[in-house]
């Protein structure tokens, strides 16, 4: 049962993987916060992107503070 469950959760990311390659998430070498997390989103999502799904993520409101480190 655990050897199907697994089969199946990597056909999934493979679907999802296929889809983000369709839609031309891989052309570019460069990326950004926020295409890197749509790429993965769209792995995540796997065949559920061919039912209308396009999930985006915008890390433009994201404000980080990175401590600094210590003297």
């Amino acid at each position: 049962m655990g050897r199907l469950i697994g089969i199946l959760i990597v056909i999934w990311l493979v679907i999802g993987a296929f889809a983000a390659y369709q839609r031309g998430y891989f052309d570019d070498t460069r990326t950004n916060c926020s295409e890197a997390s749509d790429i993965a989103l769209n792995i995540v999502a796997g065949p559920l992107n061919y039912t209308g799904l396009n999930p985006k993520v915008s890390c433009a409101d994201v404000d980080v503070d990175v401590p600094e480190p210590s003297e």
